[in-house]
């Protein structure tokens, strides 16, 4: 089965008090992205191509640095995720099979999640498969709601919440899992129409739901692999779970 990978390390790192992209900030002397990569290779998926924007420059330079080859596409303009993997659409194109779309400041996004996850989006006859997590603390993060028999219905946003959806505890890590044809099917028709004016990946779900294809949310076993940072206080956070993990710098 032909898998591939696609990463969004677009992002600035403005409240990291840094110049570069917030996916090159360290968790143990390592870009938070190196982390991301380092996953996916040892999930045996060897074609990777990374989303580059702000600081695109740094993204090239830590690239070059690999000594295995990683793809990258420009996006000019930060207009959402969904925006993002549209850049890497030659990408998608030519590798046709399942793709994972990650989030390149998710640095414990290990590799028995992405390989655990693949199974069972294919088990599953899947066409999308989010992969969530079970939280302390949902705050912020997009709420996954199942039906009856467990299945997934909608990613609802913290900002989009009810009462009872803000309370699911059950929340998006950021990660996917898609058929790449089916996610070509359906990119071209999200849409900007949100008060970000963005395009957001987690609408091509809703896009697949409404064309009847089967969407599944697999669970990942450690609500680690959600987090992320966007200071240096999360940063440090994020050191200190590491060193309880067992990494060293």
């Amino acid at each position: 089965m032909n898998k591939c990978a696609v990463i969004l390390a677009g992002g600035e790192g403005k409240r990291m008090k840094m110049n570069k992209p917030k996916p090159l900030a360290e968790v143990l002397n390592r870009p938070m992205l190196e982390w991301v990569i380092n996953s996916v290779k040892a999930a045996g998926i060897e074609k990777i191509c990374v989303v580059k924007g702000f600081g695109k420059e740094y993204i090239d330079e830590f690239v070059s640095s690999l000594n295995f080859p990683v793809e990258t596409v420009y996006q000019a303009e930060r207009l959402g995720t969904g925006h993002a993997v549209m850049q890497a659409k030659d990408f998608l194109k030519e590798n046709k099979g399942s793709v994972v779309i990650l989030n390149g400041d998710a640095p414990f996004m290990d590799s028995d999640t992405i390989k655990n996850s693949f199974e069972f989006h294919i088990s599953q006859g899947n066409s999308a498969t989010v992969i969530s997590a079970k939280v302390s603390d949902p705050t912020g993060y997009g709420r996954i709601v199942r039906d009856e028999s467990g299945a997934l219905s909608s990613i609802v946003e913290q900002k989009d919440a009810d009462e009872k959806t803000a309370a699911i505890n059950e929340v998006n890590s950021g990660g996917f899992w898609f058929d790449t044809e089916k996610l070509l099917s359906v990119l071209g028709e999200i849409k900007s129409d949100n008060n970000a004016k963005e395009y957001y990946l987690p609408d091509a779900l809703k896009l697949l739901l409404e064309k009847k294809e089967k969407i599944g949310a697999f669970t990942a076993e450690s609500p680690d692999t959600v987090l992320g940072a966007n200071d240096p206080a999360q940063l440090k956070e994020l050191e200190e779970i590491a060193l309880k993990k067992g990494y060293r710098c």
